[in-house]
């Protein structure tokens, strides 16, 4: 059994203002696909509006109604998709299964350093410059000196693997300039050892009461949180009387960005397949999922107390993909966010480009920042600390900045 490389991703746009885009995809199966696509699509900026995934555990079928940017390079996004397969390659013209599964080469990083001018928005300036040319950020420092200058240490992948070619290298820098223009001083990228980006993390530090274990604790799930945005009615429920060999699992509560992702990631570290599944919007506000599954060994959840524990697990992170919280430093006040990182190691796309744009939105400068990563509550998570720079500039309560960040993160308008 075959199928021709050009159908594996098929992508149909529409002239339709506000009517969704379709990804269909046609590929051998694995376990933890659907997560990997979503994430795809999530980095992309794209949101899923609904789904329909199929598989027989060896070939899938997968649809996604999308919207999003109109800027959107298709092509890209269909390439990205095409990567994601198994034994997807554009080499080939043909593809079958069973397919040989090999764990990938982990990307080269690179260290970006820019050097500028401080002033309102630039840091989120550049970093929308990266997202856009695919350029994955694992770790960034940023400090402001008492002059005004800027230096910003991005570590970074690219997700095109040219950054070694000096062409790349040039395209960046003159779409910085293009953006940024004379608050840039100079920029310099460089390949950089695993023994540099360890560096990269710093000292560890004793992570501040708001983002400890206590903050994630599910009786959370019970208390609304100051302001409404944070309100997000979650309901999961096990069902194993509707197939004689699928556990049914239904899912309503609110929309957000990366919706699916965050159940598929679920999903995929509980090392859990979807046989069938629906996702579906009412009104782009409510949602509604229905998802037949069965464990790593092709058999139903029956033991209750890991029905539970799916539950509990599915229901945290739906109610609370990411922790935000203001905390003080002395006179000082840091942002800090909180973004768990799947097993395999990749961490939620487009966070720092999210925080940055909020506090854009507000006014709000930035006097330092970096991304870390630690185990909190025997999970890793990926720590973004922003210290702001409240000197100059309108005040604006901490309390509007926790919400705006939490709501841009969210997706809520």
């Amino acid at each position: 059994m075959g199928i021709l490389h050009e159908d594996v991703v098929i992508i149909k746009q529409t002239d339709i203002q506000d009517e969704a885009t379709v990804i269909t995809v046609n590929c051998p199966d694995k376990t933890g696909l659907g997560c990997d696509l979503c994430r795809i699509i999530l980095f992309f900026g794209l949101s899923i509006v609904r789904g329909d995934v199929s598989t027989d555990g060896k070939w899938c079928y997968i649809v996604f109604w999308v919207i999003g940017k109109s800027s959107t390079q298709w092509g890209l996004l269909k390439k990205r998709l095409l990567e994601a397969c198994p034994s997807c390659s554009p080499s080939n013209t043909l593809i079958y299964y069973p397919a040989e599964l090999q764990p990938p080469k982990p990307p080269d990083v690179f260290l970006l350093k820019f050097c500028g001018n401080d002033r309102q928005g630039l840091l989120h300036d550049v970093t929308h410059v990266l997202c856009e040319l695919e350029l994955i950020i694992q770790r960034v420092k940023v400090s402001t000196t008492p002059d005004g200058m800027v230096m910003d240490l991005f570590f970074i992948t690219d997700a095109r693997e040219l950054l070694h070619t000096n062409i790349r290298k040039e395209d960046i820098y003159n779409h910085l300039k293009t953006v940024v223009g004379d608050a840039m001083v100079s920029c310099d990228i460089e390949m950089v050892g695993p023994e540099i980006t360890a560096c990269s993390q710093g000292p560890p530090f004793l992570i501040p009461p708001a983002i400890t274990e206590d903050t994630f604790n599910l009786e959370m799930l019970d208390q609304c949180r100051n302001g409404s945005g944070h309100s997000n009615s979650v309901s999961v429920m096990i069902d194993n009387s509707l197939s004689p060999v699928h556990t049914l699992v239904q899912i309503v509560c609110r929309d957000h960005k990366g919706l699916l992702y965050d159940i598929m990631r679920t999903l995929k570290d509980y090392n859990i397949q979807i046989s069938y599944g629906r996702f579906t919007t009412k009104g782009r506000k409510d949602c509604e999922i229905d998802l037949f599954i069965v464990q790593a060994d092709g058999k139903k959840i029956i033991d209750p107390s890991k029905q539970n524990v799916l539950c509990s697990r599915i229901r945290m992170e739906l109610y609370r993909p990411l922790r935000v919280a203001l905390v003080n430093r002395g006179p000082d006040t840091e942002l800090l966010v909180a973004n768990p990182v799947e097993l395999c190691g990749k961490g939620r796309p487009l966070v720092f480009y999210d925080i940055t744009l909020a506090l854009k939105m507000l006014n709000t400068n930035i006097f330092s920042s970096e991304i870390s990563r630690h185990m909190i509550g025997g999970r890793e998570w990926e720590v973004y600390r922003v210290l702001l720079d409240e000197g100059d500039g309108c005040f604006v309560p901490r309390s509007k900045i926790e919400e705006a960040v939490w709501r841009n993160l969210m997706g809520w308008e």
